[in-house]
């Protein structure tokens, strides 16, 4: 298939054409989403409504400005951040398994946020220094353990769902020893919610994760010439453990900064990218793509679990983990019947 390349200076990026069309029609239904969403409240506003209110007019320009557009745009950004870390660490261990809440890196960044609500007090940046300092302690756990395979492969996704299996049996044992309040707190936090967040919330965390998304699009290159393989990568001057320590630390950020204001929203990391891929009919996962279906998939999973039980708003991760099941169902009886 015929391939575009933008260039900027020296720097150049060659896209195929399905991967612009697949982008172009995520994005449109992304944006659909979004206005329903916007739509969607204790009352149902129209879409003229809904602009107008935008444009900083009408009676429910504070209701839908204030209250729904800071949910909707969380769901947006996070999903897509969500599908940046899966797959990035897609990639670089060359498994449709090795995503972040699959091998421990959302259990370990949850671990360092509920260590800074137990311990510490919680506040914003305690959340979002303990959720990062979790998940990179736990990467570099799974890394030292996994040097024998090159940081890729079976074995690393192995030894993350142990990791992860630990790393939640820690977390199960520090919300019995908390406080009510904070156990009852923490609770409804673990499952994924994106019930109540305001711009007070999202502000600092956009800032991170699109710092993050620059960060990963000046590496998408080395990540895909490291996808193809180790000595491809050196032959064509990767430097590899460099650039792997960056795409780590970019990866790690994505769904600590998620998990530090909305909590462990599961599955997400794992199925956006290999959708993505499947869509765009790409070899490797392309970021772009992957970014978009997140943003689809927690978009439409947090209306589903809007509408679900209303007025009873669901965390959005118990609607995320059912389509994660399904997804890895599908996957499995994909996998039993490849040849």
């Amino acid at each position: 298939m015929s391939a575009v390349v933008l260039r900027a200076g020296s720097y150049s990026v060659r896209i195929e054409r399905r991967t612009i069309l697949t982008s172009a029609a995520l994005l449109a239904v992304a944006l659909v989403l979004a206005v329903l969403g916007l739509c969607h409240g204790a009352s149902w506003a129209t879409p003229a409504e809904v602009f107008s209110a935008l444009a900083g007019h009408g009676d429910s320009a504070l209701v839908i400005r204030e209250w729904r557009l800071p949910r909707v745009t969380a769901a947006l950004v996070f999903g897509a951040a969500l599908g940046l870390a899966g797959a990035t660490f897609q990639n670089l261990t060359r498994n449709s398994l090795g995503s972040p809440d699959v091998i421990g890196l959302d259990a370990g960044a949850y671990t360092g946020a509920l260590f800074a609500i137990t311990v510490l007090g919680g506040t914003a940046a305690q959340l979002a220094v303990g959720s990062v300092a979790g998940g990179l302690l736990a990467a570099a756990v799974i890394y030292l353990l996994s040097l024998n395979s090159g940081l890729s492969g079976l074995r690393l996704v192995v030894i993350g769902i142990a990791v992860n299996a630990i790393l939640t049996a820690v977390n199960s044992w520090i919300v019995l020893r908390a406080e009510l309040e904070v156990a009852i707190a923490v609770t409804g936090w673990s499952a994924g919610s994106l019930n109540g967040v305001d711009w007070d919330e999202v502000r600092l965390p956009f800032l991170i994760i699109g710092a993050l998304t620059l960060l990963l699009v000046t590496l998408s290159h080395a990540m895909h010439q490291a996808a193809l393989g180790d000595e491809i990568a050196v032959t064509s001057g990767v430097g590899l453990n460099r650039h792997r320590l960056l795409i780590v630390l970019a990866g790690v950020g994505c769904t600590a900064t998620v998990t530090a204001v909305a909590g462990p929203i599961a599955f997400v990391a794992l199925a956006a990218p290999q959708i993505g891929r499947r869509l765009a009919g790409s070899a490797g996962v392309a970021l772009l793509p992957a970014a978009l279906t997140g943003a689809v998939l927690l978009s439409a999973a947090d209306l589903v679990a809007q509408m679900l039980l209303a007025p009873i708003a669901l965390p959005v991760g118990v609607v995320t983990t059912v389509i994660g099941g399904c997804y890895l169902i599908w996957l499995l009886f994909k996998e039993v019947k490849r040849p």
